[in-house]
């Protein structure tokens, strides 16, 4: 068990990823001055879910990871989705 090689991401990568995660938000937060009338949300939430994709990659190294922890997380990731799917299903009905 302790054969298990272990990856250390040098900080200019960090760096990297830092700024990336600044430059999102702050086109995020440019977003709501633009007018885009229901797409605002569809917008800002995409923007998100890119932001939580680099957090899982590098900050928890998912990236460098066995591939089963990536099939779990997906799994779960899937499981959200349908959850709020089947949320939205249900407030369309009532």
């Amino acid at each position: 068990m302790n054969n298990e090689k272990h990856h250390i991401t040098p900080y200019n990568i960090y760096a990297k990823v830092l700024i990336v995660l600044l430059l999102l938000t702050t086109i995020t937060v440019l977003v709501t001055y633009v007018e885009l009338g229901p797409l605002s949300v569809s917008v800002a939430l995409g923007i998100a879910a890119l932001k939580v994709f680099i957090v899982l990659a590098y900050f928890m190294h998912l990236k460098f990871d066995i591939p089963m922890f990536r099939i779990m997380v997906s799994g779960i990731f899937i499981l959200l989705a349908l959850i709020i799917l089947i949320t939205f299903i249900d407030y369309t009905f009532r």
